[in-house]
């Protein structure tokens, strides 16, 4: 057999079945194969090994070679559009295999846009599945926490936000959004200040807050961020951005998760951020990062970021965690979360891009990005057309009610 693909089934299909696990079959196939979800892409094997394992394979029309094949991880459908000449072999939203050889693949390359990446297939590796974790027994403090998620503050924090006409990180706009957002959290009780950045040829900023944790002694700090500016691919700085989910929606939860945890009785320090230069190359986040002292960075416990939390693509709300290897632990407190507090459907992924995760992560702090489902059927994104009208306040207050629970717990207590 040469390329193929085989379904392994979702975790609750093969719970309800009694099947066998989706781990056990893949030990079946060795390393020549590379998962996204209930998705497989194998090669190399024999008819016999994957019908051995309880699998039936799937033979593409036209079968490439391995060394053809990429993997795309996009923001929307980017790649899609600007590459329409490229064959898609297996299609998965957010990442993609591809063939793509010779030239036109060192072509690709060199482009390098900041939102899509391609790359070489990793022989055993996950690129992303669906977890169930076991419901656990609400923590008083959380339960309550939760409960303090509010629709009426979200909302509006969001309608104000969508209200600019853009949010473009060198936009006079985006100096207001930022203007008002520092209001907010003062207004809260943070400490607040707003950090100047280098965004390409101009100037932007980065807004900071802080809040004291309770406990004795040395403490960490807890960040929750996301990036506050706004982008219409197709215009300049002027032209009409609302940004509504990318990445209004995000702020918003920012600044709702302010309101709920202000004043908090944990034991170690909160600090919210919203960057400024995400949309252009993440340069918020990496110019925070760079600046962080070796002593300040040992000071994380966990970094929750929001990009897109409030467009449904899939017919259950499900939310993807996308950290790496550092951000397993953390990975894994967000998803015990989610099953104890919210019905959300789960993801998992330890291939981070394209947000302001990702230089927590290269720094090696442990940051997990957390995003709505699916987002590549999100195809307002970059546009004037990603607006309010699009926005599903239920799946977004899932995911805020997932992070306070997880961001409680990772504050600790006194």
């Amino acid at each position: 057999m040469g390329v193929g693909v085989v379904r392994l089934g979702l975790p609750r299909e093969a719970a309800a079945a009694r099947a066998v696990s989706a781990d056990e079959r893949l030990e079946a196939l060795g390393s020549q194969w590379v998962r996204l979800d209930e998705a497989v892409l194998v090669w190399g094997q024999s008819d016999e090994t994957a019908r051995s394992a309880g699998l039936r394979v799937e033979a593409p029309s036209e079968e490439p070679a391995i060394e053809d094949l990429r993997l795309v991880t996009q923001v929307g459908r980017v790649f899609e559009r600007k590459h329409p000449e490229v064959r898609v072999v297996l299609d998965k939203g957010r990442h993609l295999v591809v063939q793509l050889g010779g030239e036109q693949a060192r072509r690709i390359d060199r482009e390098n846009d900041v939102c899509y990446r391609v790359r070489p297939l990793v022989a055993g590796e996950t690129v992303f599945c669906t977890v169930v974790p076991p419901p656990g027994t609400p923590e008083p403090r959380e339960k309550a926490l939760v409960g303090a998620v509010s629709r009426g503050t979200f909302e509006g924090y969001l309608t104000r936000l969508a209200a600019f006409p853009t949010r473009h990180s060198l936009s006079a706009d985006f100096e207001t959004a930022a203007a008002w957002a520092h209001a907010e959290l003062e207004r809260l009780g943070f400490t607040v200040e707003a950090v100047p950045i280098s965004v390409e040829s101009g100037t932007s900023m980065n807004v900071i807050a802080e809040g004291a944790g309770q406990g004795p002694g040395a403490r960490g700090v807890v960040i929750v961020c996301a990036h506050l500016d706004s982008v219409n691919v197709d215009g300049g700085p002027s032209a009409p951005a609302p940004g509504a989910d990318d990445n209004g929606s995000g702020a918003a939860a920012v600044l709702e998760m302010g309101r709920v945890l202000s004043g908090h009785s944990g034991a170690h320090d909160l600090r919210l951020i919203l960057f400024g230069g995400e949309e252009q190359g993440l340069f918020g986040s990496r110019q925070y990062v760079e600046g962080l002292p070796t002593g300040e960075r040992s000071r994380v416990r966990a970094v929750i970021n929001m990009d897109m939390v409030a467009t449904l693509n899939t017919p259950e709300a499900t939310v993807l965690l996308e950290g790496a290897a550092v951000s397993q632990g953390l990975i894994d407190e967000l998803a015990a979360a989610a099953a104890t507090y919210t019905r959300l459907l789960v993801q998992t992924s330890l291939d981070p891009f394209n947000s302001d995760h990702e230089p927590f992560i290269d720094a090696g702090m442990p940051a997990v990005l957390t995003i709505e489902g699916a987002d590549r059927g999100n195809g307002n994104v970059h546009s004037a057309e990603d607006t309010l009208d699009h926005i599903d306040y239920d799946l977004a207050l899932e995911i805020v009610r997932m992070n306070v629970a997880a961001c409680a717990a990772a504050l600790g207590s006194v």
